[in-house]
């Protein structure tokens, strides 16, 4: 029998730069099947271009959720991803080959966390479907990074 599913979460995520490339950062806002949110944050990137955010932004979030439920669980897992970046989704639907050499590692990484679950697929949403990720990706350009002197 294959692995039975036995939890769903969807996940919202966004990347985003300021300048393409530029200081970049992500969103992620981590949900169950009901709409009850499990965890949600932001973090600043540095330099970066908004597709190597909008990649960063969904390894970040399979990373966060086989940390918070373990690889046991995870292996019966769905994982219902949600971004507004149309180009991604087709990529790492299959619909799209990538192309851009720098684009190659973080594809496979995101194909190789997708192992760690019984199901992950990624969905087109429209931007104003994304706000609460488009808002952590704000907030988290919008803080000033922290300074050593």
């Amino acid at each position: 029998m294959p692995n039975e599913i036995t939890n769903k979460i969807i996940t919202y995520t966004d990347g985003g730069s300021r300048g393409n490339p530029g200081e970049a950062a992500i969103g992620v806002y981590i949900q169950d099947a009901e709409g009850n949110l499990i965890k949600e944050y932001g973090d600043r990137l540095g330099i970066k271009t908004n597709n190597e955010a909008e990649y960063a932004a969904v390894i970040s979030a399979l990373k966060k959720i086989k940390a918070l439920y373990g690889k046991e669980k995870t292996k019966k897992m769905e994982v219902e991803m949600r971004l507004d970046s149309e180009l991604v989704v087709r990529q790492l639907s299959g619909q799209y080959k990538v192309e851009t050499e720098h684009i190659v590692p973080l594809f496979m990484a995101v194909w190789n966390l997708k192992l760690d679950f019984a199901r992950v697929s990624f969905n087109h949403v429209p931007r104003e479907k994304n706000k609460d990720a488009d808002r952590l990706v704000n907030e988290a350009l919008d803080n000033e990074p922290a300074r050593l002197f």
